[in-house]
């Protein structure tokens, strides 16, 4: 299975970079394209770069942040299983680190947002 996830996610990066790529080698195909890319040396330009770089920071954020929010959700339902009479410590204490988390994950995101505006 961790193969096949693998395999998908390799499969999403490789289409997205073929479609940042894309652009640049049709526009190059028409003089007036061909001329934009000899001026600028370059096909991606600095406003895409730090769009780009905004929005894959943004999705790298909220990923962290679920994996985080996920292992601490795990790990008190394991300990609640072990000792069911420190449910309610468990529960709050969970609660409180999965805000926390929350939170930083949301100010993250927020600040790789502003790169895109």
């Amino acid at each position: 299975m961790r193969k096949r996830i693998s395999r998908v996610a390799l499969a999403f990066i490789v289409t997205g970079l073929v479609l940042m790529v894309a652009p640049a080698a049709f526009a190059a195909e028409t003089p007036e394209g061909a001329a934009a890319a000899a001026d600028n040396g370059s096909f991606f330009t600095t406003d895409g770069a730090r769009k780009a770089g905004g929005a894959i920071g943004a999705g790298l954020v909220i990923m962290g942040g679920a994996a985080g929010i996920g292992r601490i959700g795990g790990s008190a339902v394991e300990s609640m299983a072990r000792q069911p009479e420190a449910t309610a410590q468990i529960n709050g204490a969970m609660i409180i680190t999965a805000a926390l988390i929350e939170g930083a994950t949301l100010f993250a995101v927020v600040v790789a947002l502003l790169a895109v505006v």
